[in-house]
Parts: structure tokens; sequence; C-alpha cells
């Protein structure tokens, strides 16, 4: 087991990858009561198309189909795993990204035993042709009502806009056509090619001896066998590089309009320390031009062009990324306007200053820091910054060396015009 020190932190980690090629990372946390544990795999609503375990040929699966499968998981031929995780005093739950899917709970006791049911119940597969099909009537009603939320469809009506190959536009739990084409044997085959040890992270932290959890969860693996690692082979289409529709409408039942600005980025294929320092750099450009204190921000706020919904935000994963910013708004053109004007102003005279970045970049240390005392934040993070090749706690050093060029390459990755959408939802009255 390898111990990890970070000293500017105050933390340790614990790792160790076990004989079968899954990787064990604990933090223990001295003064919690709680413990929350993850258990990951790296396979998430964009890898539809790969080579099965085993198998030469590529094939493309249904979309949604691993939402799906985490939703099956659950069901075991001997009933519901939240009820075992119920009688343990767990709270158990599970979720599916673009890239990851995870299955977690969080206890204050019965750590071991809440620890065995979720490496059990996520490395035991049941599904059935009936089973299945039940699940698509409730998955349907999910999509349909995923369908009726208009901040839902703001968010991948503008990821729809931007992209025009890549399956990052497709939403996550697929569509009520697509669910329908899934079978037990996709689920199979998803999930001995994805929910292989090797391709998968547990996550443990909280309440717990860090000697005394590897060593139960050691034993627990060492009484399953598992076919030998094989590299998971994705392909993915090529994509175009600006925006792949200008911009869209949707009419809905909203008393307001919303407004979504989108900007694709140009470089998605970092990983590691250059994502780190270009997601990191992003996040403060967009802090300086539509924070709080930006002249963007004062003067959208004094003209009433935006309310307490407005938002921005930076997503970058290997192989996509893009910027978006956006409110509910009664002048949706005046308040498009402003935000190209802004990025526009930018790319010629550039607003970001020293004292600038030194301000924000403390900013962004003591609201990361503050982070850190929350577990679930913890245990969700550092497995998707691991599966970037990242490390979560090189959050802060990496912060405290950006320089302003790092900004300015980050800022010209969403910034060319071509990479521009814009995505409104009106009101079902408005002409």
């Amino acid at each position: 087991m390898k111990e990890v020190v970070f000293d500017e932190l105050q933390e340790k980690i614990y790792t160790e990858t076990l004989e079968n090629g899954l990787k064990v990372v604990i933090l223990p946390k001295r003064g919690y009561s709680k413990t929350f544990v993850t258990f990951t795999t790296k396979y998430g609503s964009i890898d539809r198309t790969f080579k099965p375990h085993g198998k030469n040929e590529f094939i493309t699966v249904p979309d949604g189909i691993a939402h799906f499968l985490e939703h099956k998981m659950f069901e075991k031929e001997d009933g519901d795993v939240f009820q075992k995780f119920g009688l343990n005093g767990a709270s158990a739950n599970a979720y599916t990204t673009f890239g990851r899917t995870a299955y977690l709970f969080s206890a204050t006791n019965k750590i071991k035993e809440n620890t065995e049911v979720l490496l059990d119940f996520v490395q035991e597969p049941y599904f059935t042709k009936e089973t299945v099909d039940k699940e698509k009537g409730i998955i349907a009603q999910e999509i349909t009502m995923y369908d009726d939320q208009p901040d839902w469809r703001l968010y991948f009506g503008t990821i729809e806009n931007l992209y025009k190959e890549h399956p990052v536009k497709i939403d996550i739990a697929g569509t009520v056509e697509s669910i329908q084409d899934i079978t037990a044997e996709h689920l199979y085959t998803c999930y001995e090619t994805f929910y292989h040890p090797s391709n998968m992270l547990l996550f443990i932290v909280g309440a717990v001896d860090p000697e005394e959890m590897m060593a139960f969860v050691k034993d627990n693996q060492s009484k399953k066998s598992f076919d030998q690692p094989e590299p998971i082979e994705r392909q993915f289409p090529t994509e175009t590089k600006g925006a792949d529709i200008p911009k869209r409408t949707l009419t809905m039942d909203v008393s307001k309009p919303k407004l979504n600005v989108g900007m694709k980025c140009t470089s998605t294929d970092q990983q590691g320390q250059e994502m780190l320092e270009s997601e990191l750099s992003a996040n403060l450009v967009l802090d300086s031009l539509f924070g709080r204190t930006s002249p963007f921000y004062e003067k959208a706020y004094e003209e009433g062009l935006i309310d307490e919904s407005f938002s921005y935000e930076f997503s970058m994963e290997e192989g996509y990324g893009f910027a978006m910013v956006g409110s509910d708004t009664e002048e949706p053109e005046r308040l498009e306007k402003l935000i190209r004007q802004t990025i526009q102003d930018s790319k010629e005279y550039w607003p970001v200053k020293e004292e600038d970045l030194e301000r924000m970049r403390k900013k962004k240390i003591g609201q990361f820091m503050r982070s850190l005392n929350s577990i679930e934040f913890i245990a969700n993070q550092y497995t998707r910054y691991e599966f970037n090749e990242m490390n979560l706690f090189d959050v802060v050093p990496t912060l405290e060396k950006l320089s302003m060029d790092k900004l300015k390459q980050a800022f010209s990755m969403f910034s060319d015009d071509s990479s521009y959408t814009v995505f409104e939802v009106k009101p079902a009255d408005n002409k």
C-alpha cells in the first residue's frame, strides 16, 4: 500500500492496485463520524461505440445504455439492493455522467458490511428479458419527466447545438425510442467490457482505518475470479471545429424566456496536468468576465437583463469541452448581444490584470479549501480527476502557479467566432 502525503492540505491518502487491476484509494478523515464510499467505472453515456471484451469488431449500442445498466445493477434475483443498505443503516445511490458511472453509499457505522454489499452487488450482474422490459417503462417515464423541465432542455439543447457528431450531444438517459432496443445481451456485453476491476476505482473517505479497510477490500476481491484485463478500445466520430447549429428556440410552459450562450472548445485532446491547468484557467477567465464584480454583471443586473438564475460554467473532459453563460431574462436578444460583446471586447482588450488574477486565485483557493470539508465532494470529484489523469489535491498548487499566459490560452480555446451557439426557451404565448 502506497502512502501519499499532501502537506499543504494536511491530507494523506493510501493507494493500492490489487491483483485483479482494481485501484483502491483510502482517505482517512479525523474528527468525522460519516464515511463515504464510491465504486466507479470509467464508462458513461458517450461510450456507445467500442470493441466488446474478447471481440475484434466495433459495435454500437443503443443510446442511454450506460444509464440503463446503472438502474438494472440494483435489481437482483433475491431482491432490491437498496434494502440491504437500509438494513445496515446506509444511504445508497448511483449516477451516470457522460464519462463514468458511480455507485455509492454513506454511513456512520457498519462500514465494512456496507462496503461488502457495494462491491458484491456491482460485481454480480443479473439481467433477464423480463426485468429489462419492465425497466424500459420506468426509464421512459424518467426521460419524459426531464423533457418537461425547461432548465434541462436549455442545458442539453445548448450541447446539441454545439456538437454535430460527438455523442456528448445525446441525453445521458437516451430517448424513449432508443431504450426500447436495449436487451439483456446488450447489458451483459457492456458490463463485461467496462465493469472489469481494471477499469474501476474504489474510493473510501471518512472515519476509517486505512490498513484495516485495505485488508478487508483485498480479502473480498481475492474470493472472486475475473478474466484477464484487456485494453478497452472506444471509437468516437470526427467532430467539426465550430458549433453545429448557430441558434435554436424551443417553446415551453415558462413564465420568462431562458437564454444560454454556448461556446465550443477547440482543444479537446488534453489530459493530466495540462487539462487541470486549462480547466482552472478557463474558470478564472469566466469569473473575471462574468462574475459578480465584473463590468458585465453590473451592467446586466442594473439593466434588468439577468436575475438570480444567472450562471456560467466551463466543462472539459477528454474529447469535448464547452463554456456556457445564461439566465432567465425578459430581453434575451439584448442579453445575448452583451455576452457576445463581452467576449469580443476581451479578445481585443484583455481585461484581466495581475491584481485581478491574484485576487481571483485567492478566492478560488479559499472556495476549494472549504469544499474539502465535504467528504461527498471529495469522493465524487477525486475519481473524476483520477480518470482524467489528474489529482484533486493538485488543485491548490496548480492555482498558485497559474500565469496570465495560461489564462489567455484557455480563453482562446472557447472564444473563436465559429464556436458560438444560442439556445432559447420561450413562453408558449411569446410571438
